[in-house]
């Protein structure tokens, strides 16, 4: 029951199901989610945190990276539905659309280009 939980409270945002949705068929650098987002890094943080500690999405590390995507085929029963069910259900809505049209040109730019720009304009934040 409480994965069950865990997982509905998860689904319950819209920038957490875009999130789900942008890491359909692909892996995300952190850096990249927040460009896509267009969102603070600690408000991305959080919510990947949740989506995280739900189950329904996984972390790996590489070198300075930290990369995201849909949980594995060694996810459980629940996650394979919930993630089955969003993707089917959201993946043709209008917003859905424009975010794979905005991602598209995310994933054509460079890491290191996306990383430092999402550093200057956390820094920027801070001063």
């Amino acid at each position: 029951m409480r994965e069950f939980l865990n997982i509905t409270k998860a689904l319950a945002d819209e920038t957490r199901l875009r999130i789900i949705l942008a890491l359909r068929n692909r892996e995300l650098c952190v850096c990249q989610i927040i460009t896509f987002l267009g969102l603070a890094p600690s408000t991305v943080s959080e919510h990947l945190s949740m989506l995280t500690k739900a189950g329904l999405i996984e972390k790996r590390k590489s070198g300075k990276w930290a990369f995201y995507r849909l949980t594995s085929e060694n996810g459980s029963h629940e996650i394979k539905v919930a993630l089955s069910w969003v993707c089917k259900t959201l993946a043709e809505k209008r917003k859905i659309r424009e975010d794979f049209s905005q991602l598209k040109k995310i994933l054509g730019q460079s890491l290191d280009e996306i990383c430092c720009e999402v550093k200057k304009k956390s820094e920027a934040g801070r001063s």
